[in-house]
């Protein structure tokens, strides 16, 4: 397998995403052979510092998408940028897949307009999995698409439940429908005509589901619209680190809580890791022509190395032409 890497995505970049590569070619026991973008001296000078780098080919690209650029126009503009280059790489079949933690709108933009879409499907959407009570469940879409009609979520449901049942091997996962209620007749005119809709599919559908619910692992894939998503996850995120600050600050408060804080490090060393974004690596693309997965914008060496493996699960389990399937159905 052939991964392209963008080696001047996200905050600690070139020298965290290098690492991150490296670190998986020397765990992973996989024929896979990585490609990074970005400035050449740079990437060289970060390949330099360690020796199992056979594996690796820098491929030079001058410049650099950075966030606070508009996505289509940083896209068409910049045409040497590392993003584009490691996109066109997918779209040219030189490399199987393609892992980013640079600007989320632009690798949306650039794996639409460079990549393509699958055939049949109106848009790509950000699909992370999330810690649930009885396992992972998918959040789709999280922030790719703000603005959705009815038929749009039924896409985002058809290809999660293709997603879960390829990689998670959960045969007719439920779906739910994130909303203000449970009942039928609850939401907006998007929900309750999108219900409709579901409801008519072959799907495992289980209904409308409250956002309070979602984590109960009942229901494996979890449809929303990208601002509802996102909204959802970043509340999430929120109330996790005030948990895990205020455990901390309650732990080293006093000499007693300081010893039972010991004796529970295994419970809180657990509980930490399945919160922890870099345990999942990144979250992927679906709907687009090859393997697109976006890392978090803060990530580090393990969250890279994580998202490089899910995207050799997401290739060896064949995700995309599952979808495919799914839609000729």
């Amino acid at each position: 397998m052939k991964i392209v890497v963008d080696g001047m995505g996200g905050d600690n970049s070139p020298c965290e995403i290098v690492k991150g590569c490296i670190d998986f070619l020397t765990e992973s026991k996989k024929e896979v052979h990585i490609y990074i973008t970005g400035p050449q001296k740079k990437i060289e000078e970060e390949l330099e510092k360690y020796q199992n780098n056979n594996n690796i080919t820098i491929v030079d690209a001058s410049e650099v998408i950075s966030c606070n650029e508009p996505p289509a126009m940083a896209i068409r503009k910049k045409k040497d940028s590392s993003m584009v280059k490691a996109l066109r790489m997918v779209r040219d079949g030189e490399a199987d897949a393609i892992i980013s933690a640079g600007s989320t709108g632009a690798l949306l933009t650039g794996a639409t307009l460079i990549i393509g879409r699958i055939k049949g499907i109106k848009r790509a959407a950000l699909a992370p999995l999330m810690p649930g009570e009885k396992g992972p469940f998918m959040l789709i879409d999280c922030g790719a698409n703000v603005d959705c009609k009815p038929e749009n979520l039924v896409q985002f449901a058809l290809m999660g439940k293709a997603y879960f049942e390829s990689v998670m091997n959960i045969s007719d996962p439920k779906v739910g429908l994130v909303n203000i209620g449970s009942e039928e007749e609850k939401g907006n005119e998007l929900t309750k005509e999108s219900y409709k809709l579901l409801k008519e599919e072959n799907i495992n559908f289980y209904g409308n589901i409250e956002p309070r619910d979602m984590v109960s692992g009942d229901v494996q894939v979890i449809v929303a619209d990208g601002f509802v998503g996102n909204t959802i996850l970043k509340a999430i995120e929120g109330v996790s680190s005030l948990i895990f600050g205020r455990l901390k600050e309650g732990i080293y408060s006093s000499f007693k809580t300081k010893i039972g804080g010991a004796l529970l490090k295994p419970v809180f060393s657990q509980f930490k890791k399945d919160f922890d974004y870099r345990e999942y690596g990144g979250t992927p693309f679906l709907g687009v022509k090859g393997v697109c997965i976006k890392a978090h914008g803060s990530s580090d060496a393990k969250a890279i190395k994580n998202a490089i493996k899910q995207s050799v699960l997401f290739y060896d389990k064949k995700v995309i032409d599952k979808i495919k399937t799914e839609f000729e159905k």
